[in-house]
């Protein structure tokens, strides 16, 4: 049992370090990779896998500190001779973007602050130089430069005011593109590609703050409700000699377009950048040149639904940005299209030779590993069989090799792969429903483990539980087939019913449905469902994200409140039929867009769903911003029935079950007016229920002390109440 416990807590350490790509860094030449540790920066060779203290505690003090710089994140220079630290971070809407930077030379041990000049915590997004003599950052929306040598600093933007933002964005480009950093050095160094966002003409939603302060404070945030017109955006290229920018002719309406993509195209001086229209159902790639600005497309792309733009890496990482995929000493890029109806990539040419199918099939490309160009190969993710899962494979990078499945065939459900620069080794990481989290480093290409006795395959049943979930399929009266898991109560006696409590989001933003450890767990309930006697389930609709096809996720389109309701509902109808199942003992519950569905399951359905907690939900889709509800539902200028049909307020006054609805007034994401609008409504229609308000809170709810034990209670105590568990 010691043996058992001690590599379970390895394998699951192992986990959280190495299943996010920015918990370690890649050595240039690929045969080591860079961890933060209590110790310094410890460097781990391969493969061998012993570890070398590079950067020290001591080298990480400034002198006049006692104490080491907390490091958040790290980045070496091109040469690996000097490392860039991240610390005193600060939250911006979703992640820490700002902070404070160092730069450690390592060959002199030279400490230094960058950016002394500035608001403490007031840095975003710096990055060295290519030639590694200078960085450049972001403060109070404005760009500088600082040479290392003279530590001299130089603004190359200095219009940058709370609406005029450069190099970085506003927060509804952040919050649906992705997109925070907003600058590109050039590959000589000589200049700097940049966005600027102008929210001046965008509308100001304020939250209001009443308990800091015996008097009342609001909070202004700049954003734009669909149907809003978007702020303006545009991409310029400022000299690092003179300041001066040069601003890109990109056609089109700055505000009835996005630019949702910039880089230098490696080796050169040009510009590639994506545009958008408003509508995102139509995709354009310029060339652009930085001296003259003058701009050509080069490829387009439209889709009766939406373009989807794909990204590679964690979203939520410090450094994350939505780049192209170069090729062929970037000459070509890989791009994502679903223009055959399944998500597939291609070869894009920059130099007009047109473009080529590389992954061809019934089935989805879900993610980029890795590209080899010497061999001719590229490694991705996908899984053709079944959409809950995810597998490494490889294919020729001319278009006429089959697929070739590289992950283990023992291994059944959803692996994960960090791959080095050179693609010699890579962190491999697998769960599934019911298999702890756990990470080996492989030789990538024949997918070998570097240490056999403490790999995956050789202790997998160490590794392994008893199935507290089992996952389903269930096909509904029109014929939908339909993914799910359920986890049914301890003891199970088919010849009892149980109460049956549904999870749902159901929308675009992500699948509840995916084989991974965890799956089935609910972060609310204080104890165990199915200890208590519940039967569990989630179940994945049309629209949401799975890797079913175009036709499946695109299906929503103009339909989030109805297309996602009637299959939730249709699949609940075909489970009820269950003899196990008390129909009178359904509840349902989900935040953020899973607690829209709640809403209108419970509004929409009162004969199937008799308890509903919903946490965060959007009540009204004309209160969300323009970016993601115009994606997914089009202009309410040309289609406002879509937008009434698929809001739970339409539908509140049909409310005959029980309704515990939870909000934070400082979500700054789906505004706590959401609230006031639903409660309005049902105070209008007689409506009994009971409602929560946290104050000040965001959309996570994690603020305030106690904040998350309160959440747990209510929500806990509430569906006992109105949903008793146990079977009879």
């Amino acid at each position: 049992m010691k043996t058992v416990f001690v590599f379970t807590l390895l394998s699951l350490l192992s986990f959280q370090i190495f299943s996010q790509r920015g918990n370690i860094k890649w050595s240039s030449e690929g045969n080591s990779y860079y961890r933060i540790q209590s110790d310094g920066i410890v460097q781990y060779t391969l493969p061998s896998n012993n570890p070398e203290v590079i950067i020290s505690r001591e080298q990480l003090t400034p002198s006049e500190s006692e104490f080491p710089l907390n490091v958040s994140h790290f980045t070496f220079s091109k040469d690996e001779q000097k490392v860039l630290l991240f610390t005193n971070t600060k939250r911006v809407w979703r992640i820490n973007t700002k902070g404070d930077y160092w730069i450690l030379n390592i060959a002199t041990g030279k400490l230094q602050q960058i950016g002394k000049s500035m608001p403490e915590s007031s840095l975003m997004f710096a990055k060295i130089s290519p030639d590694g003599k200078q960085v450049a950052y972001v403060s109070e929306n404005n760009i500088y430069v600082e040479n290392l040598a003279t530590s001299e600093v130089k603004a190359l933007t200095t219009d940058g005011t709370i609406t005029l933002i450069n190099g970085t964005f506003d927060w509804v480009y952040e919050e649906e593109f992705y997109c925070r950093d907003g600058f590109r050095w050039s590959p000589d160094s000589k200049s700097i590609a940049y966005w600027q966002i102008d929210a001046s003409d965008t509308k100001k939603f304020y939250m209001i703050n009443n308990t800091d302060s015996i008097y009342s404070t609001i909070i202004p945030i700049e954003y734009p409700k669909v149907g809003e017109t978007p702020s303006s955006s545009k991409v310029g290229v400022v000299s690092i000699d003179d300041a001066k920018t040069t601003w890109m002719d990109i056609p089109g309406d700055p505000r009835q377009h996005y630019l949702v993509r910039l880089e230098f195209i490696p080796s050169t001086e040009k510009l590639l950048i994506q545009q958008l229209n408003r509508k995102q159902n139509q995709s354009k790639l310029f060339i652009a040149d930085p001296i003259s600005g003058k701009a050509k497309v080069i490829q387009e792309e439209t889709d009766a639904a939406w373009v989807d733009i794909y990204r590679t890496g964690n979203k939520y990482e410090v450094d994350f940005t939505n780049n192209f995929i170069w090729y062929n000493k970037g000459k070509n890029i890989l791009w994502t299209s679903e223009k055959d109806g399944w998500r597939h990539l291609y070869d894009v040419s920059l130099e007009g030779k047109g473009e080529k199918l590389i992954t061809n099939g019934a089935y989805d490309f879900i993610d980029l590993s890795y590209i080899d160009n010497k061999n001719g190969y590229v490694y991705f993710m996908a899984s053709p069989t079944n959409a809950t899962q995810s597998y490494l494979y490889k294919t020729k990078l001319n278009g006429k090799g089959k697929l070739e499945l590289m992950s283990p065939k023992s291994e059944q459900g959803t692996h994960g792969y960090n791959v080095s620069t050179t693609g010699t080794y890579a962190v491999h990481t697998f769960s599934n429903h019911f298999t702890r989290p756990a990470a080996e480093i492989i030789s990538f290409v024949n997918h070998k483990p570097l240490n056999v006795e403490t790999s995956i395959e050789a202790n997998l049943s160490r590794l392994q539980e008893a199935p507290k979930s089992e996952f389903f399929k269930v096909t509904t009266a029109e014929g939908v087939e339909m993914d799910g898991w359920m986890v049914k109560p301890t003891n199970f006696d088919i010849s009892k019913k149980y109460p049956v409590v549904f999870y749902v989001y159901s929308e675009p933003g992500r699948a509840t449905v995916t084989d991974t450890y965890g799956i089935d767990g609910n972060r609310n309930y204080i104890g165990d469902m199915a200890d208590d006697g519940y039967i569990y389930i989630s179940l994945d609709n049309r629209g949401t994200p799975a890797p079913k096809g175009s036709a499946w996720r695109k299906s929503i389109y103009r339909k989030i409140g109805n297309i996602n309701i009637n299959d939730q509902a249709m699949a609940a109808k075909e489970i009820l039929k269950w003899n196990f199942v008390d129909p009178d003992r359904v509840a349902v519950w989900g935040w953020s867009g899973g607690g829209s569905a709640t809403l209108n399951l419970l509004f929409k359905h009162p004969e199937i769903y008799k308890t509903g907690i919903s946490i965060a939900a959007v009540a009204n889709q004309l209160t969300y911003d323009n970016i993601y509800q115009e994606r997914y539902m089009g202009l309410p200028q040309e289609n406002m029935e879509d937008f009434v049909n698929g809001s739970p307020i339409t539908y509140a006054k049909n409310l005959e079950g029980n309704l515990l609805y939870i909000h934070g007034t400082g979500d700054d994401n789906v505004h706590y007016q959401n609230a006031e609008m639903l409660v309005n409504e049902l105070v209008k229609y007689n409506k009994q229920f009971q409602f929560m308000p946290y104050p000040n809170r965001s959309h996570s709810l994690r603020e305030g002390e106690g904040t998350t034990q309160h959440l747990k209670t209510l929500y806990t105590n509430y569906l006992r109440t109105y949903c008793p568990p146990g079977g009879r």
